[in-house]
């Protein structure tokens, strides 16, 4: 019998980092995946300043850059860091705030009905192989607790968001991670 990897939408695999920024989802459903990038401050890796500001504890003094963060409210329901680390910032049954103004098949609102990973990285460089390994599995340990993300319901960032939007950007590999996941 397999263990239970879930736990009221929190993953157990995942280091727990609560964020403030969430609130309930309006209908309870989950049925889209959205694929982000972000680093702070941009190009930076490594830093702390990415939980810091799903936390609701970016230092926006720490950089220049950060100026125009004050006082943003945003969150992921996951990071997958570049070293593979996987921190989930909230619960996969509530709505985190990281798609924005949105649409998906005419449906506004993406938060409602989304999970959000955030990768660490930026437009312009690869992904770590790594990175790719934890987001396969934490796709498939998704699909499988959550029966209305399907391979035709995974997306970028900029598919929910075009013109707005660019992420995960043109150096995520596609056409690798789904095939991965057809292997699943």
């Amino acid at each position: 019998m397999a263990k239970n990897e879930w736990q009221q939408g929190w993953f157990l695999a995942a280091q727990r980092c609560e964020s403030p920024f969430f609130n309930t989802r309006p209908i309870g459903e989950v049925s889209l995946l959205v694929i982000h990038n972000i680093s702070l401050p941009a190009g930076c890796f490594g830093t702390p300043y990415i939980e810091d500001l799903f936390l609701g504890k970016l230092d926006c003094a720490a950089d220049p850059s950060f100026a125009d963060l004050k006082g943003l409210e945003v969150s992921a329901h996951f990071l997958i860091r570049r070293d593979g680390a996987v921190l989930q910032f909230v619960s996969c049954d509530q709505r985190a705030w990281h798609a924005g103004l949105s649409s998906f098949e005419g449906r506004s609102g993406c938060n409602d009905f989304s999970i959000g990973i955030e990768l660490e990285g930026t437009d312009e460089v690869d992904f770590e192989p790594v990175q790719y390994e934890r987001l396969t599995e934490l796709t498939s340990k998704l699909m499988r607790h959550y029966p209305g993300i399907s391979r035709d319901r995974i997306v970028g960032h900029s598919d929910i968001a075009p013109g707005r939007k660019t992420d995960p950007g043109p150096h995520f590999d596609w056409r690798s991670y789904l095939a991965s996941l057809a292997e699943l």
